[in-house]
């Protein structure tokens, strides 16, 4: 399983992104200070550390530069948002950098894409009884695979790796069609009713009035 190491001093923002990494799969460990960071990266190997700046202990760049001889990915995640700490963080090394406040979906986009990046994607993802292949791209129950469309896999991904988590219905089109939403939502939802139908999961997928839909789990 990924493991990724959360270092940030704000307890509540700690907790929501285990909470959601968690629930999408992921092995994840918090910490609340930056000393406490080197010596989790000193004990265990991790795939990815997600990394405030303003610390207690030791600050992020100071993490960031003891972890670098490991080669361990780091995505910042801050309240300095101005252009010269994004510079300064990317040129000390850091993979991505994300401000703060961050939508969680995009946050876990991001984990994703830094995680492929660096070859430690998760090849298989188990939601109750359907296993999905990310490699294959391809989703079974059992021994049976169901057949679903480049698009109706991508927002299967994108429920599961947000899982309990209401999706508007802008943020859906926008990361699986890759285009901004123009406001017609027939796309979506003739998608989503045809991923329902094919999984059986009418009761699973629930709508949400005037926002979207959530994969209940």
């Amino acid at each position: 399983m990924i493991k990724i190491l959360i270092v940030d001093d704000e307890k509540p923002i700690n907790d929501l992104i285990e909470m959601n990494l968690s629930e999408a799969g992921y092995n994840c460990t918090c910490v609340y200070d930056g000393i406490a960071a080197c010596d989790c990266i000193e004990n265990e190997r991790y795939d990815l550390v997600l990394l405030d700046i303003m610390l207690p202990g030791a600050d992020g760049y100071e993490v960031l530069d003891y972890i670098k001889p490991l080669n361990i990915p780091v995505i910042f995640l801050t309240a300095k948002g101005s252009v010269d700490d994004k510079v300064k963080g990317l040129k000390l090394g850091a993979d991505d950098y994300l401000t703060k406040p961050f939508e969680i979906v995009e946050l876990l986009a991001r984990v994703e894409s830094i995680l492929r990046r660096a070859g430690k994607t998760q090849t298989e993802i188990e939601v109750g009884d359907i296993v999905i292949d990310t490699r294959s791209r391809s989703v079974r129950r059992g021994s049976k695979e169901i057949a679903l469309t480049m698009k109706e896999f991508e927002l299967l991904l994108l429920f599961v790796r947000n899982k309990n988590i209401a999706l508007f219905r802008e943020t859906l089109y926008e990361n699986v069609w890759g285009s901004d939403f123009m406001g017609d939502s027939r796309t979506v939802d003739l998608h989503v009713q045809r991923l329902r139908k094919k999984l059986h999961w009418e009761e699973k997928i629930k709508a949400i009035y005037k926002v979207g839909y959530r994969l209940e789990v």
